[in-house]
């Protein structure tokens, strides 16, 4: 079992299944926030990170300033972020959220030694954002907050077991690792994050990565209870 896991989850985590169905479902916020709790439970400290994607993905003209896009989809974090954390406190449990950015009026502005004492005091620990600069994704976000907060891995949830040598809805010969360090994901391209976080990892010798398909949110529990589920990359 983990003590302390950043987890990086899609903002389509918090979306209906259907395209057409709106920006939240609260069907599936509860049940993330009830996985969360769930998992504090028994004794893990979550940091989690929040993609925006369900909100805002990109740009919608070629156009249009590539920073503002970004900006935009960082506020798209904080979002999420307060949706998620609202559900874990309506539901029982202790959620904090933090930002990249200055909004002290809606959360706290992220310093890891204020994130590592709320972790310690029992919180799930929501960091928004992202890296709080245009051009990097939420994975080195997570990766970012990994290195603070020393923790013992980041798990992404994906839609594939794990980390394959290349990609596996469109190969049916592809071979997914079980075991793979930084170095041979940076070297082999393998796009399941992005590279920049795979470095950060590899620099600040965060103990692992863990990817694992996200068909079930009961599959962040098994990970992070120590079952042998996706991929698990490593310095």
């Amino acid at each position: 079992m983990y003590r302390r896991i950043v987890l990086k989850l899609s903002g389509e985590t918090l979306a209906p299944l259907s395209q057409s169905g709106g920006v939240y479902d609260k069907g599936r916020v509860d049940e993330c926030a009830k996985m969360l709790i769930k998992i504090a439970g028994q004794g893990v400290q979550l940091a989690v990170i929040l993609g925006g994607g369900n909100i805002w993905r990109g740009r919608f003209n070629p156009d249009m300033d590539p920073v503002t896009a970004d900006q935009m989809g960082m506020l798209a974090t904080v979002l999420n972020a307060l949706c998620c954390a609202e559900a874990v406190n309506r539901l029982g449990g202790k959620a904090k959220v933090f930002t990249a950015q200055e909004m002290t009026r809606f959360a706290e502005l992220y310093r890891a030694d204020r994130a590592d004492e709320a972790l310690n005091a029992g919180y799930i620990v929501f960091a928004a954002g992202g890296t709080g600069n245009p051009f990097f994704t939420t994975d080195t976000g997570a990766a970012l907050r990994a290195a603070e907060l020393k923790a013992d891995a980041v798990f992404k949830g994906t839609g594939a077991e794990g980390i394959f040598d290349k990609d596996p809805n469109k190969y049916p010969d592809a071979v997914m690792y079980k075991d793979i360090t930084y170095k041979e994901a940076i070297d082999k391209r393998l796009g399941v994050m992005d590279t920049s976080a795979f470095v950060l990892c590899m620099d600040r010798k965060v103990p692992a990565i863990r990817v694992f398909k996200m068909d079930s949110l009961e599959n962040i529990y098994k990970a992070a209870m120590g079952e042998d589920i996706g991929t698990t990359a490593h310095p």
